[in-house]
């Protein structure tokens, strides 16, 4: 392909071997750059995943950084349905038909998995290196499949361009979730929202706030005994989840509150002090990163409508702390959607390294769609028909 014989790669094991300014260069806000990837590292989840960066280089010159992980990845959470069913049955006789073991371009946990590249470096241009380098990689730890995950536009755009160059099929992902902020306050926020997405929201608030006071605070660098609280949210919150990628640690929450990227708002009973709801969130230029939340469930019943109290806030402090956008990540898409958030299409493109499974899993992945994906985006979808947004503007009413 034009233009790829100029680049090289070079492998490094940590994030922190990789020049904190070419860093800066290559992940700016709001993309999550080297903290997050050293977080990672240190967070003791090398039982779940490798990790691994390619720094691609032009004539020597450091031009793009490439976060890779491997994983051997339940089956059931990549395969199409029919097959996953067929391989988690062999499963229980034979692990490797359970597990695939995956190398992937991107990054665990973040929204986008974005390849930093220097301004003026085309995907089309590195992209032949950076899979060249990804299958020799892959055969050398024995993985079976190659991802670059979740690409957004425009990088997917450049790989659909390649994708037959580079031997890839298309699969589409669990869309993003976005929303604008037109000014602070949640009350410039209350405006944007439909008339009867704003009603119930507020009637929703209003419901929560008349069972019980709950007194919020933004911390960073929260204490010991306010970290076991927040694990102890956190984890009955992912044990709640039918999706589940990562399975983080106490260990990550003691690794990420050192970082000045990351604040906790705390939402804790006015009588009892007790906490009551958390949000682990990014602040990244201007965009705000709502990254993880707990409740505690037994306080809740739903009743109370933790969740939606917990957005008011987040949105209160994202705004005034000059955020523009909010990102709120993949999955539970039906409060989101009712809190006016905007789907982000991003993309999978995958290689199997056996040629014969590769063609099978092109074929079968070619009717994978969001409504395949999740039922709250399929009751979504067909509510809305053309307009996956659902968002055709604010009115009065």
């Amino acid at each position: 392909m034009p233009g790829d014989s100029e680049f090289s790669v070079r492998w490094f094991a940590s994030a922190a071997q990789i020049a904190s300014d070419h860093w800066e260069t290559c992940f700016p806000p709001p993309l999550e750059g080297q903290w997050w990837y050293i977080t990672l590292e240190h967070s003791r989840i090398e039982d779940q995943f490798t990790f691994a960066y390619m720094q691609i280089e032009r004539s020597g010159e450091p031009v793009g950084i490439v976060p890779v992980f491997i994983m051997d990845v339940p089956i059931d959470l990549v395969a199409p349905p029919a097959i996953a069913r067929v391989l988690k049955l062999l499963g229980t006789l034979i692990r490797a038909a359970r597990y695939q073991r995956t190398l992937f371009i991107g990054s665990v946990c973040a929204d986008e998995g974005t390849v930093g590249l220097k301004p003026g470096i085309p995907l089309t241009h590195a992209a032949p290196v950076i899979q060249r380098a990804a299958d020799e990689r892959a055969r050398i730890e024995q993985c079976n499949m190659i991802v670059w995950k979740d690409v957004p536009d425009p990088q997917a755009g450049d790989l659909e361009s390649i994708k037959t160059d580079l031997r890839l099929f298309k699969l589409v992902s669990f869309p993003g979730t976005r929303l604008r902020l037109s000014g602070p306050g949640f009350e410039a926020y209350l405006k944007t929202l439909k008339g009867s997405r704003r009603h119930n929201l507020k009637k929703k608030l209003r419901r929560g706030k008349e069972l019980g006071k709950l007194h919020t605070t933004v911390a960073q660098h929260p204490d010991d005994a306010t970290l076991d609280e927040i694990w102890n949210l956190f984890r009955q919150t992912y044990e709640k989840g039918t999706t589940k990628f990562e399975r983080f640690n106490i260990e990550f929450f003691r690794q990420i509150r050192r970082c000045p990227q990351a604040h906790f708002i705390l939402m804790r009973d006015a009588d009892t002090h007790a906490l009551a709801a958390f949000m682990l969130c990014f602040q990244l230029g201007t965009r705000a990163v709502n990254k993880f939340i707990g409740f505690d469930y037994t306080l809740d019943g739903g009743d109370r409508f933790l969740y939606f109290q917990l957005w008011e806030q987040f949105v209160e402090w994202a705004s005034r702390a000059g955020a523009t956008e909010l990102q709120s990540g993949q999955t539970g898409y039906r409060a989101k959607l009712d809190i006016g958030h905007d789907l982000v299409p991003l993309t999978n493109y995958c290689k199997h390294l056996s040629p014969f499974l590769h063609g099978i899993f092109e074929k079968v992945t070619r009717d994978v769609k969001w409504e395949t994906l999740d039922e709250d985006l399929a009751v979504f979808l067909k509510a809305h028909g053309d307009d996956p947004t659902g968002r055709p503007g604010a009115d009065s009413s």
